[in-house]
């Protein structure tokens, strides 16, 4: 028995080496960049996949270690005091170039290459521990590189979330504060960054700054979306709410733009509703959900959507519209909140065009998502403009009484769909992002990710066609994205006062790039 049990494994192992050296054989004849632009999937499954995994089980053991040897409250101030050494040292060195943070450039979940981390002073920031949770205050503060699948698997289990979950495990807290986030709660709480009730940074001279609404109040409204120019992140405390069990979301297809308008903006407006989402699957076609937090469910209507074996969020949606047929689910409350993460909302199935087939889903479907800094590291130069030119990664926000004239634009610009459609309140703070009038406003995401049908697209006219659309509409950029604006044309989209004021003030003209030079393609080419 012995042997036989011997003699299997090694014909497995036979079978495993030979179909790698086939494969490898047929790589080499068809030549490694043929394979990774027309048969991506070949490296991505076969490669990329397996190391995914690997990442993720060594981030969890060593958030795992952390949270059993309760090192990160310890460890954090000493982390903070090497990162000022840094700035320091840079300030001694005659502060000739500008400074960044010292992670590679394919760790950050944006599709763009931030080709100033090779001329830039690299600073070393090593904070991705959630540091405190004060049930009292309800107020959670972590370290900048805490992720979203990080923080919602810590504070779940203890029975708190945070407001404002943005899809994708891998976004972090100060991309998201920094830049800026969303989710389909944010018609009641607002962008990610409203959700935040102090930062503590490090600034150009050195110095350790706490900030919130009533210290330091100019800097607290000034760092988001300025993309590290104004100082350091090395902690945040966001606010938590108590988490419940399930999201008890109903799906109703609806067709016809101006109804689907009206239908969202109705929906967006009613805050008994915890969560407002809309997927348009084409210009008069759409599935409007809606989420309420509950801890009962009806046992035959729960939806594990987040099991591997599942089919793509997006996809299971699109069944309430084939059908024409509304619906209702119970889905567990961290499934719900990662929802899009398998297929990176419907960008995986470019990738991996089988990716949603059944028996893909059972037998490989646990190890999907690849890492999208896995995807940036290996996708090549031809793989780049190849995504550059004919593929486009967009989120606007747009005033909500715009949406059906903004659907429109993207149709005949894009013609990419699905589209997604997230509404969020837009408070009127002091800052780079705020409603043109005196009052809050309601605005809407509309994410636009994949290959363009539009006949007359071009990546650099289509884009500049559709800033210069948004402008006009006082809405704004995304700036994870690729933007194609000029400098004046920037700043008329964005309000530069407050951030210019304290760059000033605070002596960063020759510490930090400013925000425009750091993100727009019209500055770094």
């Amino acid at each position: 028995m012995e042997r036989e049990r011997v003699v299997g494994v090694m014909s497995a192992l036979w079978s495993v080496g030979a179909g790698l050296l086939l494969l490898l054989l047929w790589v080499r004849h068809r030549g490694l960049e043929a394979v990774l632009v027309h048969h991506r999937w070949v490296f991505v499954c076969f490669f990329l996949l397996p190391l995914s995994i690997l990442f993720d089980i060594y981030y969890q053991l060593r958030a795992w270690a952390v949270w059993r040897l309760h090192s990160a409250p310890r460890q954090h101030a000493q982390r903070v005091r090497h990162i000022q050494e840094q700035v320091r040292e840079w300030k001694k060195e005659g502060s000739r170039r500008y400074m960044c943070t010292g992670r590679p450039g394919w760790l950050t979940v944006s599709l763009r290459v931030g080709k100033y981390k090779k001329t830039h002073k690299n600073i070393m920031i090593n904070l991705m521990d959630v540091l405190e949770v004060d049930s009292e205050r309800q107020v959670v503060r972590v370290e900048p590189l805490v992720s979203m699948g990080q923080l919602t698997a810590y504070l779940n289990p203890m029975g708190w979330t945070i407001p404002v979950v943005p899809e994708l495990d891998d976004l972090t807290v100060g991309g998201l504060i920094m830049g800026t986030g969303i989710e389909s709660s944010s018609h009641i709480y607002g962008l990610f960054q409203h959700t935040c009730v102090a930062y503590e940074l490090v600034l150009a001279d050195g110095s350790l700054v706490r900030c919130s609404p009533t210290e330091n109040s100019d800097l607290f409204y000034a760092v988001p979306w300025s993309c590290g120019t104004l100082g350091f992140l090395v902690a945040a405390e966001i606010k938590m709410v108590p988490a419940k069990k399930y999201v008890k979301i109903h799906y109703e297809p609806v067709r016809g733009l101006q109804k689907i308008c009206e239908k969202f903006t109705e929906e967006s407006k009613k805050k008994e509703n915890n969560f407002v989402e809309g997927l348009m699957y084409s210009l008069d076609e759409a599935v409007i959900m809606t989420g309420v937090l509950t801890d009962e469910a009806e046992q035959s209507k729960i939806n594990r959507i987040g099991n591997y074996y599942k089919p793509w969020f997006f996809k299971h949606v699109e069944k309430y519209l084939k059908a024409d047929r509304t619906g209702v689910e119970y889905i567990p409350s961290r499934h719900y909140y990662h929802r899009h993460t398998r297929s990176i909302f419907w960008e995986l199935q470019d990738i991996i065009p089988f990716g949603n087939n059944p028996v893909f889903r059972y037998l490989f479907g646990w190890m999907v998502p690849p890492k999208i800094s896995l995807l940036k590291l290996t996708q090549g130069e031809a793989i780049r403009k190849l995504y550059e030119q004919h593929h486009v990664v967009q989120d606007m926000l747009v005033p909500i009484k715009s949406l059906e004239k903004s659907i429109q634009t993207f149709h005949v610009d894009l013609n990419v769909y699905p589209l997604w459609l997230c509404p969020f309140i837009l408070p009127n703070n002091p800052g780079m992002v705020h409603p043109k009038g005196n009052e809050a406003e309601l605005y809407v995401d509309i994410g636009a990710y994949g290959e363009p049908k539009s006949k007359q697209f071009e990546a650099r006219a289509s884009m500049r066609q559709m800033e210069k659309f948004v402008r006009s509409v006082h809405g704004f950029q995304m700036l994870y994205a690729d933007c194609y604006m000029t400098r004046e044309e920037f700043w008329d989209m964005f309000d530069g006062s407050l951030y210019h004021k304290l760059r000033e003030e605070m002596n960063c003209k020759d510490a930090f790039p400013e925000v425009y030079d750091k993100i727009c393609k019209a500055a770094r080419h």
